[in-house]
């Protein structure tokens, strides 16, 4: 089974941290997607993100370039909408075998602000194929993938 690893905390470098991961397993061959949440613009279309493919491939559902918590509630709606489609596209991809390494930037984030319960979580980690390792980023580190996950790292602010 492929290995989960998680980088969580309130320090700053956890994404960086899930990259550096991306880029070694491309490095190494593997195909590498990332799926972004709650970031805002994050990486935009860039020649940069483009020059990475096709071996790290980017994929963000998200429509609004400001922070979620700061939309309106209206627009939160729709914005929960797209990070669904985001989640449902992840399980397929686990589903499927579509990648060596998924990264789910900031997806312990979408659990924290209740847009969907770590359960559902749980069913698409659950759906991952023998050899997809997983890596999951957030500032919140539920009891749930604390169980399950292979290895985690603390990032923590100290100064």
């Amino acid at each position: 089974m492929g290995k989960i690893q998680v980088f969580a905390g309130k320090g700053h470098g956890k994404s960086p941290a899930a990259w550096g991961e991306a880029v070694m397993a491309a490095a190494a061959g593997k195909q590498v997607f990332i799926i972004q949440f709650l970031k805002g613009k994050g990486l935009e279309e860039s020649e940069f993100q483009r020059r990475l493919e096709p071996e790290i491939k980017l994929f963000r559902f998200e429509k609004s370039d400001c922070d979620y918590a700061e939309l309106p509630r209206e627009r939160q709606e729709e914005e929960v909408r797209n990070i669904r489609n985001g989640i449902n596209f992840a399980k397929k991809v686990l589903h499927t075998g579509g990648c060596d390494l998924l990264i789910l930037d900031e997806v312990l984030g979408v659990v924290a602000r209740d847009i969907i319960p770590v359960e559902e979580l749980l069913a698409v980690l659950e759906a991952r194929g023998d050899d997809t390792d997983l890596i999951l980023t957030g500032w919140v580190l539920e009891e749930e993938i604390l169980q399950i996950a292979d290895h985690i790292s603390s990032i923590e602010a100290v100064k």
